[in-house]
């Protein structure tokens, strides 16, 4: 079932697609992603993005709605593109395009629940666990699919693979319901 797109996302949105000259695609990761997406209640200021087609369009985007920009002062929302995040392999593959022709040319497309938790195991902070535990826990997700996706898309292309090991591995203890225990 497709988010409803509610304010303010969608005036700043429309307001994005309005400015744009070409059809832009982006890849939405994040708190965004969690609350429009999956329904957590957590109040989010940005839509962090970690790729965008076509790619030349990242310094307009920044420009127009980026932090600081008019757009960003208008709605207190802005886009980020986001450097060092972590997906597996074949996030591309299993991505939604959210709010499918309410706009002419901005396009969103979303990691399913799976990988949108794994985009967080390397910061791993308390926003991070807070938005994994409502995840786990509203959208019943399945352990054991998750370590499998971690272990053979996301574990290959890390470095520190122990500290992400316990990470998983305390994560799934403590926020899934483990059907094999």
């Amino acid at each position: 079932m497709q988010p409803d797109l509610q304010a303010p996302w969608k005036g700043f949105l429309a307001d994005i697609d309005s400015a744009l000259q070409e059809s832009v695609s982006l890849h939405c990761i994040g708190g965004f992603v969690a609350c429009v997406r999956y329904g957590l209640p957590r109040p989010t200021g940005d839509i962090d993005y970690i790729s965008l087609q076509p790619n030349e369009c990242d310094a307009l985007l920044n420009e127009i709605a980026g932090l600081g920009s008019p757009l960003s002062k208008k709605h207190k929302l802005y886009l980020q593109r986001v450097g060092v995040t972590i997906l597996p392999e074949d996030y591309e593959s299993r991505l939604e395009e959210i709010f499918p022709g309410q706009f002419e040319k901005l396009r969103l497309y979303v990691p399913d629940p799976y990988d949108l938790i794994l985009s967080k195991v390397e910061r791993n902070g308390p926003k991070d666990r807070y938005d994994l535990e409502f995840l786990a826990k509203t959208l019943s997700l399945d352990p054991n699919l998750l370590r499998e996706r971690y272990r053979t898309e996301f574990r290959p292309y890390v470095a520190n693979e122990e500290r992400h090991d316990l990470t998983i591995r305390l994560w799934i203890e403590s926020y899934f319901q483990d059907p094999s225990s």
